[in-house]
């Protein structure tokens, strides 16, 4: 299994500063369901890290091979087996839970698939609970960096349904489903980790 393991060299350079985020905002939180969970980097190197969580993989099945694979080597046993999922799913893929996190993802999918992040949260997250999206996004008060301008015209030119997401849209689709935005912390590299929330 583990010639099967895929390899990010983000996910390593990344994988610090947001674990110093989950320390902070999901330190109450007892189970966590990953959207788009990739290679399973961060899936296996988060739930060593954060031992008090049930951590949840996702993703569709051309990526179960390399997430299955970090995960038996890991042998951790709050690391659930990766569950088949699509944010284009009618139903989400896990019933209750206390956070959803989801990196790099919403600016590779088309914009409707924001729509359905949300909209899977809605159903799925406890009282209280939290969705957590890391990546770059396009804020209105200061220019697209460099880097992420390039990184943008890349994916567009790739996919032009993909891209950088405007904060601003983002918080309209998460507004639409009864959420708002609590938190926007800068991170290493021109990202973000913005913080949703139900108000009270």
């Amino acid at each position: 299994m583990s010639d099967l393991r895929q390899h990010s060299e983000a996910c390593v350079r990344n994988r610090e500063p947001i674990l110093n985020e989950l320390r902070e905002h999901l330190a109450d939180a007892h189970h966590v369901w990953e959207i788009g969970s990739g290679t399973g980097q961060h899936a296996v190197y988060f739930a060593a890290h954060l031992p008090h969580l049930t951590w949840q993989p996702s993703d569709r099945p051309q990526y179960h091979g390399s997430i299955e694979a970090w995960r038996t080597d890991a042998a951790l046993p709050n690391l659930r087996p990766v569950l088949a999922f699509d944010l284009f799913d009618e139903a989400p893929a896990v019933e209750h839970t206390d956070a959803i996190i989801a990196c790099n993802v919403i600016h590779i999918a088309p914009f409707e698939a924001t729509d359905r992040v949300f909209a899977h949260a809605r159903a799925s997250l406890n009282p209280g609970g939290k969705i957590l999206l890391y990546g770059p996004f396009i804020h209105e008060d200061r220019e697209l960096e460099p880097s992420n301008q390039s990184f943008d015209a890349m994916l567009r030119q790739r996919d032009p349904q993909s891209g950088i997401r405007r904060l601003a849209d983002v918080d309209a689709k998460a507004r639409a489903c009864g959420f708002e935005r609590a938190l926007t912390r800068r991170l290493p590299a021109n990202n973000d980790l913005l913080v949703y929330e139900r108000p009270l």
